[in-house]
């Protein structure tokens, strides 16, 4: 599970401040907006999809029984308090080979609270339950997951905040300095950072087929 920390990194140092839309600095240089605690939602590579054969066991085309895919990932998050609930819903959507008699296949997901870009805070298993009716070929269903992060764990050290939002003049020695290139201030961010990932709880043999195929 490869993520893009630097990316990561980057977006939290760009809203890492206190006011929306404010503009910052001598002559109004650099503009902050505000840094959100809610984890950022998405799906690791090669797990938004998954097949199913039939005979078990093969890999060829003609043998798929079922493949689904999760989409339509759609992030809520409540801040209140000292817990940061993040909800996501998802849409799964199916499809069989035979669109022969009523059938149900129950898939399962898996939800993770990811921190730093490579801890795992906390892992659920959850199934999906896919009903499909008689003669068609297509199922749906709609998934709610949820995650709790604390707070205080979501939240840069005061000190951290001060140094990323610290006005910086052109022309100063330290205003061409990433803060980021602090190694202690790029840990302190990376713990501050969570992800709620979303994808379906694959076997070895399912995640070398969705990198190889």
């Amino acid at each position: 599970m490869k993520l893009r920390l630097a990316a990561i990194l980057a977006v939290t140092l760009l809203s890492a401040c206190s006011h929306k839309g404010e503009f910052v600095g001598e002559g109004g240089l650099g503009v902050y907006a505000v840094r959100s605690a809610c984890p950022i939602a998405g799906i690791p590579a090669a797990t938004g999809d998954i097949t199913l054969f039939d005979p078990a066991g093969s890999t060829d085309a003609r043998a798929i029984d079922v493949s689904a895919a999760i989409s339509d990932i759609q992030p809520y998050c409540s801040e209140t308090g000292n817990e940061v609930i993040s909800t996501t819903t998802f849409t799964v959507v199916a499809l069989r080979r035979d669109a022969g008699q009523a059938r149900q296949v129950v898939l399962p997901y898996f939800n993770i609270a990811l921190r730093g870009g490579s801890n795992i805070a906390a892992k659920q298993i959850g199934q999906v339950v896919l009903n499909f009716p008689a003669g068609n070929v297509r199922a749906q269903a709609q998934v709610q997951a949820t995650i709790r992060v604390n707070r205080g764990a979501a939240t840069l050290p005061e000190d951290v905040r001060r140094t990323l939002t610290k006005p910086r003049k052109v022309g100063q020695q330290e205003a061409a300095v990433d803060p980021l290139t602090d190694p202690a201030i790029r840990t302190a961010v990376a713990n501050a950072t969570f992800e709620q990932l979303i994808g379906f709880q694959l076997t070895q043999d399912q995640l070398r087929y969705n990198a190889t195929r």
